[in-house]
């Protein structure tokens, strides 16, 4: 596992109330609602402390190697091992980490939606984990037309600030966060029994997939699985010993 030290620092979280609208209409030739971009509002700045993530969501390789221990089916997936894994449920991803801390007695987990999106961004307010302008060819998105996920790190120039790889595109990942709308929201945010009712699991996901538009490039989008959509994909982060 390649590990990228975030150091602790500023994470500018989120969107600006003011800028929703604006957003929402830059992206509507793709569909993208106003009350999507609002569950981003408003912009805070937090303080993190430091961790690691890893540089690149966890393989076919590394989930076969899980699966095949613990007696889980394999997802019906005939990309290389050096794709990503997706079409994992939650509790599943939740397990490999389980199962890698006692392989490895490493201290791994999801990462919070906060860890993710500072992974993203850095200490800035960028749009992208690349700069503040979609650039298509960064990312493995809907726009490339791939229509599959590709080997993880295939997007060099889409790396975050700290040089993580694949924040944007590929497949969505997994958070540790439950979906509620940020303290302050505005109210066309849904609500989180709103937003739960029609997801297939309460907890966010981040930076979208092959299949997705560009929209969920950007650092601050939250997301959601809805059906038919079973799972996602992931990456981990580990746990400082201190």
């Amino acid at each position: 596992m390649d590990w990228v030290e975030i150091p602790s620092g500023l994470l500018v979280r989120g969107t600006s109330i003011e800028d929703v609208a604006a957003i929402a209409a830059a992206h509507a030739d793709i569909g993208v609602e106003r009350s999507w971009i609002a569950k981003e509002a408003p912009r805070r700045e937090i303080v993190l402390p430091a961790f690691a993530i890893a540089r690149t969501p966890v393989t076919v390789e590394m989930w076969s190697r899980f699966a095949d221990e613990v007696g889980l089916p394999r997802p019906q997936q005939s990309h290389g091992p050096d794709h990503p894994i997706d079409g994992v449920r939650w509790d599943e991803a939740n397990y490999f980490c389980t199962w890698l801390a006692d392989e490895y007695r490493w201290r791994v987990r999801l990462p919070t939606e906060s860890e993710w999106e500072r992974a993203a961004r850095g200490g800035d307010a960028r749009e992208y984990p690349w700069g503040d302008r979609y650039e298509s060819g960064r990312a493995n998105l809907a726009d490339l037309r791939l229509r599959q996920t590709t080997p993880v790190g295939s997007f060099p120039s889409g790396a975050s600030p700290f040089g993580v790889l694949d924040l944007a595109g590929n497949v969505d990942e997994w958070t540790a966060t439950p979906y509620e709308p940020y303290p302050g929201a505005p109210p066309e945010a849904p609500s989180a029994a709103v937003a739960n009712a029609v997801a297939t699991d309460p907890h966010v996901t981040r930076g979208g997939g092959f299949v997705h538009g560009r929209d969920l490039a950007r650092c601050a989008r939250r997301h959601g699985l809805f059906a038919p959509s079973r799972g996602a994909g992931f990456r981990l982060v580990l746990e400082s010993a201190g």
